[in-house]
Order: C-alpha cells, then sequence, then structure tokens
C-alpha cells in the first residue's frame, strides 16, 4: 500500500467517534443485554477505573503480586462481541459514557479456535483504542487489550488477572492472529487490529521505561498497576494504580466560561448600540466545577479557576466548536496554576471531588521515576519470596 494514499474507508479515523454511535431506543437494549451478560443489576458502564499511584502503594507493591503496563495515551473502551438479531457477528465499542459505537466492517471476524468461520458471541474486552504510526509512516488504529471480562457466555470477572488473561490470549487472541496470518490479504481492509498489551511482573519497571515505553509507535501517558489476585471490580478499583509523573497528573472538571460585559465604544455607539452586552470575542475567565455527586448541575461545585492565555483562548476560538460548559482535562503547571490540556467529550461528567483529591494528593506526595525504580529490587525479593512460600 502507498502510505501517502487516502486511508480505506473501514478504517477508524477517529479514536473519539470510532464507528456509528447506536441511537437511545437500541442503546438501551444493549446496555441491559451486557449488564445481564455480566451478572450486574445496573445498566452503567461496566469498566474498573484505577486510583491515583501515592507513595504509600509502594508498599502495596512491595507485599502483593501486581502487574504492570504502560498506559496509552489513546482512548478507553470495552469492546463487545455479539450476535445480532438476524444472527450475525456484530461488534460495539463501548466508551465511559456508557455509549456504544457499532463498528460497521464486514471484514471484522473473531473466529473460534476449532472453526474459522464460527466466530465469538457474549464476549466483552476492556482495552484502549491508539493510532500507531508505523515505520513507513502509515497510521493504524489497534486496540489493546489488558482485561477480559467474559468470553463466549463465561464470565470470568471474579477470576484473578491470570486467568482472564489466559482465556483471551488461547481463546480469541491466537485464533485471531493465526486468522491473519492465513489471510494477510484481508489486513488492509481491518477498522482496526487487537493486540495484548504487554505485561511485566511489577518489577519489571526499568523494562517497562527502558524497552517498552521507547519503543511504543504511540503516545503515552504513565503506568497502570493490576493486582494479579483479585476479581476485576467495575467502578473505582482499589487494586488497579495509575501512575503518571506529578507534571503528567491531571483532572478533569467542568469549565463555565464567564464574559465581561462590557460599554460599548464611539464605533458602536454610532451604529446605535448604546447598552453595556457581553463580549463573546473577549477572553473569558474559566470556572472549574467538579461534581460532588448527583451530576450536571445541582451536583457540582466550584473548584477554582483555570489559566488561560490570550494565545489560548485565540486557538480555541477559532475552533469554531460551542466551549462553554464542556468536560475539560487540566493539568498543574509549575508556578501551580491550573491550565487547559484538552477536551473531554467522551465524559459525561467532571471528576468527582474525592477522584480530585486523590490527583492533588498524588501530586503533592508524588512517586518519581526513580522511586519506582528504586524500589524495584525489593518488591522483585518479596515476589521471589512469596513464590517460594506458596511452592512449599
Amino acid at each position: 500500500m502507498d502510505p501517502n494514499a487516502p486511508p480505506l474507508p473501514q478504517q477508524i479515523q477517529s479514536i473519539d467517534k470510532p464507528g456509528i454511535k447506536v441511537p437511545p431506543e437500541p442503546l438501551r437494549g444493549l446496555r441491559q443485554e451486557v449488564a445481564q451478560l455480566l451478572g450486574r443489576n445496573t445498566p452503567a458502564f461496566p469498566g474498573a477505573q484505577p486510583v491515583s499511584f501515592m507513595r504509600r502503594h509502594l508498599d502495596v507493591l512491595r507485599r502483593e503480586d501486581y502487574y504492570v503496563c504502560e498506559k496509552s495515551d489513546g482512548m478507553r473502551y470495552l469492546l463487545y462481541l455479539a450476535a445480532d438479531e438476524n444472527g450475525q457477528e456484530t461488534h460495539y465499542l463501548i466508551d465511559r459514557k456508557n455509549d456504544y459505537w457499532f463498528i460497521d466492517s464486514s471484514s471484522l471476524h473473531f473466529p473460534l479456535p476449532q472453526n474459522q468461520q464460527d466466530f465469538h458471541k457474549a464476549t466483552v474486552l476492556d482495552g484502549e483504542l491508539v493510532i500507531d504510526t508505523m515505520s513507513d509512516g502509515r497510521k493504524e488504529p489497534r486496540y489493546l487489550v489488558f482485561d477480559c471480562l467474559a468470553i463466549d457466555g463465561l464470565v470470568l470477572m471474579s477470576r484473578e488477572l491470570n486467568k482472564r488473561l489466559g482465556y483471551f490470549r488461547e481463546q480469541l487472541y491466537k485464533p485471531y492472529k493465526k486468522l491473519l496470518e492465513d489471510y494477510p490479504e484481508e489486513r488492509p481492509f481491518q477498522p482496526f487490529f487487537i493486540d495484548q498489551k504487554s505485561m511485566q511482573f511489577a518489577y519489571g519497571i526499568e523494562m517497562m521505561f527502558q524497552d517498552v515505553i521507547k519503543n511504543l509507535k504511540h503516545g503515552n501517558d504513565g503506568l497502570i498497576f493490576t493486582c494479579l489476585r483479585t476479581e476485576y471490580k467495575p467502578g473505582t478499583d482499589p487494586h488497579t494504580l495509575k501512575w503518571k509523573s506529578a507534571e503528567e497528573n491531571t483532572i478533569d472538571v467542568l469549565w463555565k466560561l464567564h464574559f465581561p460585559t462590557v460599554e460599548p465604544d464611539a464605533s458602536e455607539r454610532a451604529e446605535g448600540i448604546v447598552e453595556p452586552f457581553v463580549d463573546y470575542d473577549a477572553k473569558p475567565t474559566a470556572e472549574m466545577l467538579v461534581n460532588h455527586g448527583g451530576g450536571w448541575p445541582s451536583g457540582y461545585r466550584h473548584f477554582g479557576e483555570m489559566h488561560l492565555e490570550d494565545a489560548e483562548w485565540d486557538v480555541l476560538k477559532g475552533l469554531g466548536d460551542p466551549l462553554d460548559e464542556r468536560i475539560v482535562e487540566a493539568y498543574m503547571d509549575g508556578q501551580k496554576r491550573w491550565r487547559f490540556y484538552r477536551f473531554r467529550d467522551d465524559k459525561a461528567d467532571s471528576n468527582h471531588i474525592s477522584t480530585i483529591n486523590g490527583v492533588l494528593e498524588s501530586i503533592v506526595d508524588s512517586v518519581t521515576e526513580e522511586d519506582l525504580l528504586h524500589a524495584a529490587k525489593e518488591i522483585r525479593d518479596n515476589w521471589k519470596a512469596r513464590e517460594q512460600a506458596r511452592k512449599r
């Protein structure tokens, strides 16, 4: 393929709009379908959410068995494999707002181990969608799997992480890879490719920083530590730890833009504008609001103010998009000011205040890359001691 040629229509072009958004009526049915499959009494988003890594978590890594993988700078989705009402193979990506995106592609196929014609149903995977930049300049969408909630109706959420990933690898990933090896001519028509995230023992931190992250074909914004011995827990999971360097710790807030009211100047008065008016062209004050429970607007309270440079505002208003009352990701700069990073339209709400307090604590009580590397030997020694004890 010519790397300069336009992408094929089947290939995902935008990781935040990866397919056809399912309308409200069938969406309700799909949410109930997934909830029933997973044995849940709520149709809410069933994905696990990590907690921010703090200094006390170094002791957790010394005491318990954890895997570590890189945290991709992509978009988090669950992948739901199912059969439609006509018994045909169908696929949906589920975002954190619990919206479902139908992948409109007849070429995407996940065969069973003993039958390449048959396909997986009642299967839910967890992962991140990224865009890889290949050595020849091509862009390849890739779904990186780091967990498996259910496969062919067998719910795995109560199993240990190794078991969950083992089912994914043997039942789904290996047959999928063999299919692409047997039919390489189908590769250009894939909407995205699937891979398993590179998982290392928690003490393999040096390998993660020096080997895995440096050789990525996509962006990275931290590490994820996942406990091997605990079950998959929808919602906030204290056994899944998200590490970022202090300067990369971010929060998601809802911003409310307050524009100045100005008096008309001489030329405006000449045009008949004599009353004070709101100047929507001027740089506004960006108030940060966060969710204390209950959703927008009643559950939101004032958190602070975001600093906007004039040049930043010029870029934002040049987008031509509605800007007010959107979820935005913010970081703290060297002067302890909150700054705009990006819009998070994949989220329906800001972080809860408890999550934000955790991030603030993580910034104050930050664990550096050097701290992790320094702790690696003790983490390894303790791991090996537990391993010997289990063998005895």
